[in-house]
């Protein structure tokens, strides 16, 4: 007798923890992938201006790669894996090919401090804070991230009164003394990253125009 099935019961795509994790993964490279197709549209648009669409792209972009690494061998190529999911998204695929926002690849005669040089440390905020969440820890993994942000922050005029650029000199230092293996420890983590938190929001509020929140 064929047993009994009920249209009620929950059909699960994996046995294990593993696999629960892998497909968890991939759902999120989805949404991130379906994300960058709508803000692209939205720009070309004009529904959103070069201010708002550059950050949210940085982001985008940077989540995109991070994702990508963790998907590892479930994902040959970004080509392959739209089309296995019937994705349709011509320009997402376009800016995840260029990595890097469209106000980068085709700047305006705005200046360089609101196209390339923004987007550009509002990736790098993200992915070294990215990295934090993720648990990297160790001197290698981390220094060579904190360095090439704080490089990029430095290009911004004004910057060196900036509360954030002190903090993250002195993170750097600190690394700096460190063996390439040796690791911060989770308190350290913590608090590195509230720092670049902090540097990341001053950063946008210096360009804007706003005052220093004097917390």
């Amino acid at each position: 007798m064929s047993s009994s099935f009920s249209l009620d019961e929950e059909v699960r795509l994996y046995q294990t923890n593993a696999e629960r994790e892998k497909y968890n993964s991939l759902a999120t490279l989805f949404g991130i992938i379906t994300a960058i197709h709508y803000l692209e549209n939205a720009y070309l648009r004009d529904s959103i201006t070069a201010a708002e669409y550059s950050p949210a792209c940085s982001r985008l972009l940077s989540q995109y790669k991070t994702m990508l690494k963790l998907v590892g061998d479930d994902v040959p190529s970004i080509e392959e894996f739209m089309k296995r999911y019937r994705m349709d998204y011509s320009a997402a695929l376009e800016r995840v090919k260029v990595g890097v926002p469209a106000t980068v690849e085709h700047p305006t005669d705005s200046g360089p401090e609101t196209a390339k040089w923004v987007a550009e440390t509002t990736q790098s905020f993200i992915t070294f804070m990215d990295a934090l969440k993720l648990r990297l820890r160790a001197k290698d993994q981390l220094h060579p991230l904190l360095q090439e942000l704080v490089t990029g922050y430095a290009r911004f005029k004004g910057s060196k009164d900036w509360e954030g650029r002190s903090r993250m000199v002195g993170w750097l230092i600190t690394l700096n003394g460190m063996k390439a293996s040796e690791e911060i420890t989770e308190e350290q983590s913590r608090q590195l990253l509230f720092d670049v938190d902090h540097a990341y929001a001053e950063f946008f509020r210096s360009l804007s125009g706003k005052p220093s929140d004097p917390s």
